[in-house]
């Protein structure tokens, strides 16, 4: 039993929401031993992590051995169980707030970030002037996360935007339009967005970019863009996110779902 309990544990409630939704992906052998740990400490272990930006060695030792809270998370982001948590937990929200399950509108932004010394995947943004990565997010009109990945911070917005798109040609049906900034700007891209979907489907995507006005001075509120900023905002305040610290980038995006998965059982279990 932890003996401390920190401000980014989960709930009882909030664990009651989280507990069916990876209880599937923990299987165990015909003749392997049951867990030693409790399941709710692990994924507190990882929580902690996340939001103090500290490494896996220095956990805690109310929290399990570090390397068996590590064992699973990497377990978890093998088999994509965040990804599929991720997606579950967004359904319940959208409905919650009167939505359908899934989104028929989609905003889409890139953030590049600095790197640490660890080796991996990295490039330079020359227009950010950032040596890192790219975290490149796509989220409905509520915020929440639909997609990410994470690339070298020298792709492009539009050649990122490729990677990150191509997957909802079948996962997600509805999506209808995509909104993003003058970075996808570009008849190549829109008409690769168009061409996603062959004709069988009910309807194409569209990409609509939303521009400052070459006028404007100062800080401009441009229609939907501050909703994908609002998102980045929130992962954000989870210091293991302030810079990308990890070897693979499979981690990265496992990490910034889990921060999602935290945000929307807090507004679940309220």
């Amino acid at each position: 039993m932890k003996k401390t309990n920190y401000p980014s544990d989960l709930s009882d409630l909030e664990w009651n929401l989280f507990e069916p939704e990876l209880r599937g992906s923990i299987k165990f052998g015909v003749f392997g031993r049951p867990p030693v740990y409790a399941l709710r400490e692990i994924v507190n272990g990882c929580l902690y992590l996340l939001k103090t930006g500290c490494q896996w060695r220095f956990l805690p030792r109310d929290f399990p051995p570090y390397n068996v809270v590590f064992y699973y998370f990497n377990r978890w982001r093998k088999n994509k169980i965040l990804e599929k948590v991720n997606e579950s937990l967004a359904k319940k929200v959208r409905v919650e707030a009167g939505r359908n399950e899934e989104p028929s509108v989609a905003i889409i932004d890139s953030q590049s970030a600095k790197t640490s010394e660890q080796r991996g995947v990295k490039g330079y943004d020359a227009g950010k002037k950032v040596k890192g990565r790219k975290r490149h997010i796509l989220t409905d009109y509520l915020g929440l996360l639909i997609s990410v990945v994470v690339h070298s911070a020298d792709i492009q917005d539009r050649d990122g935007a490729k990677i990150l798109l191509e997957p909802l040609e079948f996962s997600r049906p509805r999506i209808e339009k995509i909104i993003g900034d003058g970075g996808y700007a570009g008849e190549a891209l829109a008409d690769w967005i168009y061409e996603l979907r062959d004709d069988e489907h009910e309807n194409q995507i569209e990409l609509e970019i939303v521009k400052r006005s070459d006028l404007s001075q100062g800080f401009e509120l441009l229609p939907h863009r501050w909703i994908v900023e609002r998102t980045l905002s929130w992962l954000a305040k989870n210091r293991r996110l302030s810079k990308d610290y990890e070897i693979f980038t499979t981690t990265s995006e496992a990490l910034i779902q889990l921060a999602m998965i935290k945000i929307m059982l807090k507004r679940l279990a309220t």
